[in-house]
């Protein structure tokens, strides 16, 4: 055992926090995969270390300290799936509407799907575990085979470590991922996204969500529309009513976001591994703007195949956002 582990089992809670400190950011991306909530994520995990520091005493040391957070933290995250369900997109709820829905309150009794912020530093295979796509076809699986997928898929844990870790057999760890692949795959594009921005670069890429950006600053339909796929869709959980197709995402933009919206600004961010923005609403463009929605594009050969506008101003204090913006000069 290391110095810290045995401090830490002597009731050291510095040795402990030393122990856990260059595994927090990974242990609360787990949390989100499970989850499909930064909220959820920051909860499982406080209450993960809390049952891991009780529970110190009883570790014996013949796993490594990840694998026993890892596997306090699984164990935690399936009690909190059990109790609140899945985290739900608004393709999950109903068809697409092929014109501007006007009437569109929040749904509030949704356990919807939520952003997630990156860090500098997060790798090519963190930022790809985070992706929507990913996660909300998660949100899929019951909570064994969600556990199964992420602990073998993404950590990269043996079929044998994840039955310890779930206290259950290889054979039914191995049934498990055979079932979660499946599902996953019907819902997750061939092609990944990460591979999709890396072949764009980062300057189109930047260069996308300052065209975006612009055009729905100063109303223009048309720039707005030309980076669009012809399969493009767009979402913005709470609300029920999202659109699929270049003409259905025309009509709804011109009829809100570029018309009933009075006044647009934007902070270029990323979320979830991929290009997004923090909007801002202004009654007029001399007044305050206040945070409206972090927005997560899935760019696809140069254009923008998706739009989920996650319409939450509390998100704005994950990604460390400023509370307001002022008047354009």
């Amino acid at each position: 055992m290391t110095a810290d582990l045995e401090l830490a089992r002597a009731g050291d809670d510095e040795a402990f926090d030393r122990l856990v400190g260059p595994l927090r950011r990974e242990l609360h991306a787990h949390c989100y995969r499970m989850l499909g909530s930064s909220y959820d994520a920051d909860d499982a995990l406080q209450d993960a270390l809390l049952r891991a520091w009780r529970g110190l005493a009883k570790f014996e040391g013949r796993s490594s300290v990840r694998s026993w957070l890892y596997t306090v933290a699984t164990r935690t995250c399936l009690d909190v799936a059990e109790q609140r369900g899945r985290r739900a997109l608004p393709m999950d709820l109903g068809p697409a509407s092929d014109r501007a829905v006007l009437d569109n309150p929040p749904l509030t009794e949704i356990s919807w799907l939520g952003p997630y912020p990156d860090q500098p530093g997060d790798s090519y295979e963190q930022r790809e575990s985070v992706q929507l796509a990913f996660v909300a076809a998660l949100q899929h699986l019951p909570g064994n085979q969600r556990a199964a997928l992420l602990l073998f898929e993404v950590l990269d844990f043996s079929a044998a470590e994840i039955a310890e870790m779930m206290d259950t057999s290889v054979a039914s760890v191995n049934s498990a991922l055979q079932r979660a692949r499946r599902i996953v795959s019907d819902k997750v594009p061939d092609h990944s996204r990460q591979q999709s921005l890396r072949e764009l670069g980062d300057a189109r890429v930047r260069d996308i969500v300052r065209q975006y950006s612009t055009a729905l600053e100063q109303g223009d339909a048309d720039s707005l529309i030309a980076l669009l796929t012809e399969d493009v869709t767009w979402s913005m959980p709470p609300l029920r009513h999202w659109y699929a197709g270049i003409a259905a995402v025309t009509d709804f933009a011109v009829a809100i976001p570029l018309t009933r919206c009075p006044s647009w600004q934007h902070l270029p961010i990323t979320a979830n591994g991929q290009p997004a923005i923090a909007s801002y609403l202004g009654a007029s463009a001399h007044s305050d703007h206040l945070p409206w929605s972090i927005e997560v594009l899935t760019v696809r050969a140069g254009k923008i195949a998706a739009v989920t506008s996650f319409i939450d101003s509390n998100a704005f204090a994950l990604f460390g956002l400023p509370p307001a913006l002022g008047p354009i000069s």
